[in-house]
């Protein structure tokens, strides 16, 4: 009886344009928001100062609350930490720093209970140098021998020396000396992090081996690092200097055409993508495959061509900076994606991630609101770092501060090899110690010192915050109009970007964003059709217009570094009145 009442309810407000029945039932992936976890950094459930697994299922309560409807974890795997996690010992282990594999279980079970996907990061190009399979290749045993690459090198002058000027990523030689093997191996990472073999047949089916085994344990799909160092040319001839430094051991020194985005690289990506496929088929539920590639936009799109959900846009991240103008975002970011995205992907979009500096430290913090609102109101998925819902901001670190704690393998002389930590700082929960991340404050690397006033808790309580317009913009970004909707994006002078999302039935939502710290008057006279009175439905915290204001589309002005998501009057309050209905009835029919 319950859910004939839902069901009926439910059918009555397809006409009031909440519920599109005309537009095909999107997957949960095309529609979702993505939220990253830095494992380290999110929860600390046994006072160690480290967050792990049993935290992370703590805190699973507060994805739901802000609207979010599935998470990525960074490397839990096992794994001597020479790379934070990404130099793995154990495709198919937890590292005991995060808990066991029953805890990641019940992750997986907590999560799928209330209803959030989890997903994993995966790191196929390359393991630890202290993995099972590369201490048997270094003994050159069957089938390991080849897992990785070696190369006895040449001899010149009596002097054996590499196989050629190949530079890591991480700078230096891409190749170092076994004693063992009598060879150099490959890394185009750290040297603690060797490469695997992909014409290899055998660690071709150990790889797919390990995707299904995780998708046994629960996993709904993986975040595929470093894709494009996948293969390298077999001839290992030396690559072309590129003019850019004189410095032959950085990265710049020489251009990588014979070391990254080979052919290879897009067959053995649809491989995996099959695997996925295939074991979605037989259960019933997709599998999804996101790849992080920073590469050129037509390496990238190739990643959507053949089958991947999607490959990370991080446009926003690499193609912009703080003095990024509207004209810049329009372009650079927006333009750049959608103009080259292959027919019928999905987009995405990414604001922030562990790599890089916070959004309101990279940028300003008066623009976090601004630049959520387009982040998740743009067609497609939208991607969250932790911790960008409330605002959070860099905090720099000093060796003084942390005396490497966890055996990280730091030294004062090689603290900077750590500096992407001012993105890690554990997440701001309330103000209590560590900001509520752990019970003791030597955590593994320090809180932001603005944890007492910047914290979740103060935001829930204020009566406007960061997180109460994050919550309203992944609600808003649950209806049809967003999720469906056609995009139309203009410059509205050179400093105010705004798009409009339309969908037949439903009223249009207009996102307006004022890239520079004064207040612009503006018209929306660019957009046609739209009536001659809109209603503020959200508003950056800083904005001098609030939720609830009208305004005239010919002419009104926007505060500096405001964000704000207009709607005509009654649209803005039906949609908001059906969609908490709907929630309403849909937590009644859950429970």
């Amino acid at each position: 009886m319950k859910g004939i009442l839902v069901f009926g309810v439910l059918m009555a407000l397809i006409g009031c344009g909440s519920i599109d029945a005309q537009h095909r039932q999107l997957d949960w992936w095309e529609r979702m928001t993505l939220y990253q976890i830095y494992p380290r950094s999110y929860q600390d459930s046994n006072g160690d100062g480290v967050g792990d697994l049993k935290g992370i299922t703590s805190r699973l309560h507060h994805l739901v609350d802000a609207g979010v409807d599935a998470f990525w974890l960074s490397p839990i795997y096992k794994s001597p930490m020479a790379d934070f996690g990404y130099d793995i010992a154990d495709f198919r282990n937890i590292d005991p720093i995060f808990g066991t594999l029953d805890d990641f279980d019940q992750l997986v079970r907590t999560a799928h209970d209330l209803g959030l996907k989890v997903l994993m990061d995966l790191v196929p190009n390359h393991s630890s140098d202290e993995h099972e399979w590369f201490q048997r290749s270094l003994r050159n045993e069957t089938p390991y021998a080849d897992f990785y690459t070696w190369h006895p090198g040449t001899v010149v002058n009596g002097e054996r020396v590499r196989p050629n000027n190949w530079v890591s990523v991480f700078g230096g030689p891409a190749w170092t000396w076994r004693d063992e093997r009598q060879a150099w191996y490959l890394h185009q990472f750290d040297p603690k992090q060797p490469d695997l073999n992909y014409r290899n047949e055998h660690l071709v089916q150990e790889i797919k081996d390990v995707f299904v085994y995780w998708m046994d344990r629960g996993t709904d799909g993986f975040r595929v690092d470093a894709v494009p160092h996948l293969f390298e040319i077999e001839s290992l001839i030396d690559e072309p200097l590129s003019g850019l430094t004189d410095i032959p051991t950085n990265y710049s020194y020489t251009v990588h055409d014979y070391t990254t985005n080979l052919e290879e690289v897009y067959d053995m990506v649809g491989q995996w993508v099959q695997v996925l496929k295939d074991y979605s088929d037989r259960s019933n539920s997709t599998r999804i495959m996101m790849i992080e590639a920073y590469t050129n936009i037509s390496c990238t799109m190739r990643f959507h061509e053949i089958g991947a959900q999607f490959s990370f846009n991080f446009g926003f991240i690499e193609n912009i900076d703080e003095s990024a103008t509207a004209l810049d975002i329009k372009q650079k970011v927006i333009d750049n994606w959608l103009d080259n995205l292959p027919p019928q992907s999905t987009p995405n979009w990414v604001i922030g991630n562990h790599d890089k500096n916070r959004v309101a430290s990279r940028f300003v913090p008066e623009l976090v609101d601004a630049l959520n609102m387009v982040n998740h109101l743009l067609p497609g998925v939208g991607v969250t770092y932790y911790g960008e819902e409330i605002g959070m901001e860099d905090r720099w670190i000093s060796w003084n501060d942390t005396q490497d704690p966890q055996g990280c393998g730091a030294t004062p002389e090689t603290f900077e090899d750590y500096s992407r930590d001012p993105a890690r700082t554990p997440m701001q929960w309330d103000a209590t110690t560590a900001a509520g991340f752990s019970t003791t404050d030597k955590t593994w690397l320090p809180v932001n010192d603005n944890y007492r006033t910047l914290n979740l808790a103060a935001q829930k309580e204020a009566d406007v915050s960061h997180f109460k317009v994050y919550q309203a913009i992944l609600k808003l970004k649950k209806e049809a109009v967003i999720q469906h909707g056609t995009v139309n994006v203009k410059l509205l002078n050179k400093n105010v970007l705004a798009f409009s999302r339309e969908l037949e039935g439903s009223g249009e939502v207009i996102v307006v964003a004022n890239m520079v710290n004064r207040t612009e008057k503006i018209s929306l006279n660019a957009f046609s059709g739209l009536p001659d009175t809109l209603t503020v439905s959200i508003a950056s915290i800083h904005s001098s217009l609030t939720a609830g204001t009208e305004v005239s589309k010919s002419s009104f002005e926007i505060s500096g570094m405001a964000g704000l998501v207009l709607r005509s009057g009654a649209d803005a309050l039906t949609s908001s009145l059906v969609l908490t209905l709907i929630t309403v009835l849909l937590a009644y029919f859950r429970y």
